[in-house]
């Protein structure tokens, strides 16, 4: 019996350990370097859109079997981000003002998914370095701090970061959220400072709007936006819509200029998604919320013309 009785622990502990190392085994295989191509390489947004749902809550199962691996925190937190970016706030925003009931709440839902990915990130970083969610609690602190950060953690502080300026962006009177943007800045500057080729042009991207959208007195800074520009467009061949994109949305808008607006946006539209594959997808998307920003730019410029069918 006392045999019996032992083999049976055994056998337990290793179905216990083959389960974990099955979870970890296919963890790691769902965030290799070529799973985020299936979805960023599309041509098809409503597929990707569809599809990323589900996609989402099996990394959050795997994640919740496994939950210290970094390579699901950063996939799981990053994923919850983008769909909400690409598929819930950004579609909100696009949405006629007479359906405000329906933009107010996919914005709610937006915020709620960019913070269920930005905490995931967040506990990410904490994991990997004790004491961060401590020093996340002050901007002198986290200066003190993130000279721990290296190269490798450079994609989640920038999702982390993005994440939560997505949240802050719709609900900007949230002060829970404004009060954490001194320490977004360190943690953004110091991913900058590790590796500012990061995703090609993806932080210089990320800084125009970063830049160009944030209250000077919480880092906004025209001119760093405009710097940030003009590196994105020089790394990626003048070829970033992003870039282009959120120039004309978050500077010429503010500066009334109709003329470089006009420009920035037709330039993203003539470019072609299918020259660079591995950004398909956010090419096709940036190029829709270019057209609808032409379409709607009687709305930003006033001295524009009304279109007969404007509701008012």
């Amino acid at each position: 019996m006392k045999k019996m009785a032992a083999a049976l622990l055994a056998l337990a502990f290793a179905s216990a350990l083959s389960g974990c190392t099955i979870n970890t085994l296919v963890a790691n295989a769902l965030t290799g370097g070529g799973a985020a191509d299936v979805f960023t390489s599309d041509s098809d947004p409503e597929l990707v859109g569809d599809a990323l749902p589900f996609a989402i809550k099996m990394y959050e199962a795997l994640l919740h079997s496994t939950p210290r691996h970094q390579g699901l925190m950063l996939t799981t937190g990053s994923l919850f981000i983008m769909y909400a970016n690409a598929f819930v706030h950004g579609p909100a925003d696009m949405l006629p003002a007479y359906e405000w009931e329906e933009r107010a709440a996919a914005l709610a839902r937006a915020k709620a998914l960019y913070l269920r990915g930005h905490e995931i990130l967040l506990e990410a970083l904490e994991q990997r370095y004790k004491g961060f969610a401590r020093a996340a609690e002050s901007e002198e602190a986290m200066r003190e701090f993130a000279g721990r950060f290296r190269a490798r953690d450079v994609p989640v502080l920038y999702w982390a970061v993005a994440g939560g300026l997505a949240a802050y962006s719709i609900d900007v009177l949230d002060f829970a959220l404004s009060t954490n943007i001194p320490v977004w800045n360190v943690m953004i500057e110091r991913a900058y400072a590790l590796d500012p080729d990061f995703g090609g042009a993806t932080l210089d991207e990320f800084l125009v709007l970063y830049y160009a959208s944030l209250p000077e007195a919480l880092g906004g800074d025209v001119e760093r936006a405009r710097f940030h520009f003009e590196l994105a467009m020089e790394k990626t061949g003048w070829t970033s819509t992003a870039a282009l994109v959120s120039y004309a949305q978050a500077i010429s808008i503010s500066e009334r200029d109709y003329e470089t607006f006009e420009a920035r946006l037709q330039m993203a539209l003539a470019l072609d998604p299918d020259d660079n594959p591995s950004t398909r997808l956010m090419t096709i998307l940036s190029q829709r919320r270019a057209r609808w920003l032409l379409d709607n730019a009687h709305y930003y410029f006033t001295f524009l013309p009304w279109p007969d069918d404007a509701f008012f």
